[in-house]
């Protein structure tokens, strides 16, 4: 088992920047890569990035690509999601996930809530 937590949502206005963080704790030694999803209002939830465990193979969704950045601190089992330029179509829940094969998003997180006023 995988445990997940994120933190660091909040409200922002348009333009202006967030870091978001995970904090995996149990079996992460079987963690293969890590994630970051994101469910808008009356939306179904969307890819943003992912990030292998051990590092690189990062892939970014085109909505995002160039203003968010993921990462990852292996000591501290933690995931981050730096979002700069914030718009009002990045407001969302957004979760974390854990996949301890390459194909299947297995844990996640609770998510936690970012708004973007304009």
């Amino acid at each position: 088992q995988v445990h997940l937590v994120e933190s660091g949502g909040g409200l922002v206005q348009a333009g202006g920047s967030l870091r978001l963080s995970c904090a995996a704790s149990g079996r992460t030694d079987s963690t293969y890569a890590m994630a970051w999803f994101r469910q808008g209002p009356g939306k179904g939830r969307e890819f943003v990035a992912r990030i292998r465990w051990s590092g690189g193979n990062i892939y970014c969704a085109d909505s995002v690509k160039g203003r968010f950045t993921i990462s990852r601190d292996t000591a501290k089992n933690t995931v981050y999601l730096q979002m700069n330029s914030l718009k009002p179509e990045d407001t969302a829940v957004y979760y974390c996930a854990a996949a301890r094969v390459p194909t299947t998003f297995d844990y996640w997180g609770q998510g936690t809530q970012v708004t973007v006023s304009t």
